[in-house]
């Protein structure tokens, strides 16, 4: 498999008044042309990891890493000006709730056509159409009003679409998305990942996806990361995820409520001291 990124040994961390809190542990990994997911409990470490990557993350924040190589080139040695055009140009990020990614104050179409113009010397009228073209994709119906609408008239199904058509517009080689369908009811959560399914498979992009829910990810994904406290617990094929052999794994995979297998009481999960100190486990192909 061709290799898009690499990432190897990737800390996070952030000075506090008892110490230096380490948010991402010596996380290794490789994203080919495929759909990776991300999984475990809120404050495992997930979102911190894909903002990294990107090198989102502010002072008094501290990134450090062997390499975070794009095609070759690592991203912790490019200065602050070059990685603006490899934000959203080569690597894309869809934020968790697309209320807070939107500008309140700017049409649907203005933000687009700011996103694809940012990129491309493309003139207002090529943006516009191209913007038109990408609402389309990303199955919204009459796009016109669309880009002449703001965000606040949006649902919560068709922010998810238009951040994701914002994002795919420069045409990206990686596309991050966090948590995209949490928000979202189930109809209009199957209905956003068969357009992001089908966009990357037609692309022939990388897909690094986010979430909780490990049902969902089993579904969707290639191959799934597991993370405990910061680092990759364990590393298997999404459809094997429910033959995981981790405590941790386990553990989650039993504390989901299953039609098949009623039960009366759900288990609670049990954490072992050891899993936060163990070493993390490489994802590297």
């Amino acid at each position: 498999m061709e290799t898009l990124l690499d990432v190897e040994n990737l800390w996070v961390k952030f000075p506090s008044r008892h110490g230096v809190f380490d948010a991402v542990r010596g996380v290794s990994f490789t994203l080919g042309r495929e759909r990776l997911g991300i999984v475990g409990e809120s404050g495992s470490g997930k979102s911190m990891t894909g903002r990294a990557i990107l090198r989102l993350i502010r002072p008094p924040g501290i990134v450090e890493a062997d390499q975070i190589s794009l095609e070759g080139v690592d991203l912790m040695k490019l200065p602050e000006k070059d990685m603006r055009s490899v934000r959203g140009q080569r690597i894309s990020m869809v934020m968790q709730d697309p209320k807070f990614s939107l500008n309140p104050v700017m049409t649907i179409g203005d933000q687009i056509i700011e996103a694809y113009r940012l990129h491309t010397t493309a003139t207002k009228t090529q943006a516009y159409e191209k913007s038109l073209e990408m609402l389309e994709a990303v199955s919204i119906r009459d796009p016109e009003r669309v880009m002449r609408a703001y965000p606040h008239e949006m649902s919560g199904g068709m922010g998810q679409r238009i951040m994701i058509a914002m994002m795919l517009i420069p045409n990206p080689e990686i596309l991050i998305a966090d948590e995209p369908t949490s928000a979202l009811d189930v109809s209009v959560q199957r209905q956003v990942l068969d357009i992001m399914d089908k966009l990357v498979k037609d692309r022939g992009m990388g897909l690094i996806f986010i979430s909780h829910d490990l049902n969902l990810v089993a579904d969707f994904c290639d191959r799934v990361l597991i993370m405990y406290a910061g680092r990759i617990v364990e590393v298997c094929d999404a459809d094997k995820l429910h033959e995981a052999q981790h405590p941790y794994t386990r553990g989650l995979l039993n504390s989901l409520p299953r039609l098949d297998q009623p039960r009366d009481r759900l288990d609670v999960l049990k954490r072992d001291p050891d899993w936060s100190i163990a070493p993390s486990v490489s994802a590297r192909l």
